[in-house]
């Protein structure tokens, strides 16, 4: 074996444990989770998760932060296509909008939120680090979306920040509401109608007429 092979083994090996160790955490919650049976989810021996991550505290950590990074990359990629949104803005955001539900409403970051806000006392400072890899990465992404935007005349002018954080709130706010916090599975038609209602609702407050 090369060593590039060998590092690239490594690599997904470390990658299959996370992953592993997540399923795991989100199946137990931290503090019923075993190493072993994160072994076993991953499909390696026990002392393998001990050499790539040495015990459970610095195992769970990882894991919610590799998720978290996860969860951010694929919101950033929904909003991509409003780089060059075409001549139908509100179509653009419609789907913009439906992508981010479903991920925000995905059994993948149901299980981050309910992690990290579980086991918040014992990692005071996992909720920001999860918070900076999603929430805080989207709507950085999102406000120099706004941005452009404003400047071409498509939206009105505003703070894009402000109106960044305003349209993702009227997308996670009902759909805490709906989901009952996360506990309630809704289905993608009504994930539909929250993504139509609240492009509609910030197009009311940041929309610009056509000239």
């Amino acid at each position: 074996m090369t060593k590039a092979a060998g590092a690239h083994g490594r690599i997904d090996k470390r990658q299959a444990i996370l992953d592993g160790a997540f399923t795991v955490f989100a199946r137990r919650g931290y503090s019923q989770a075993c190493v072993q049976e994160i072994a076993d989810e991953a499909g390696v021996a026990k002392p393998t998760v001990y050499n790539h991550l040495t015990d459970k505290e610095t195992l769970f950590r990882h894991a919610i932060e590799t998720v978290g990074d996860a969860v951010g990359a694929q919101c950033v990629a929904a909003i991509a296509p409003l780089r060059d949104p075409g001549a139908d803005l509100p179509a653009a955001l419609n789907d913009s909008a439906l992508r981010l539900l479903r991920i925000c409403a995905s059994d993948q970051s149901r299980s981050l939120r309910s992690l990290t806000a579980a086991q918040t006392p014992v990692f005071p400072d996992l909720l920001d680090s999860v918070q900076d890899r999603t929430s805080g990465r989207i709507t950085e992404a999102l406000s120099d979306r706004m941005a452009h935007l404003m400047l071409a005349g498509r939206l009105r002018s505003a703070d894009p920040a402000t109106a960044a954080e305003q349209f993702l709130a009227l997308l996670t706010g009902p759909l805490q509401i709906r989901s009952r916090s996360g506990t309630r599975k809704l289905a993608v038609a009504e994930l539909r109608r929250l993504a139509d209602s609240a492009v509609d609702t910030f197009l009311r407050a940041y929309g610009n007429p056509p000239a």
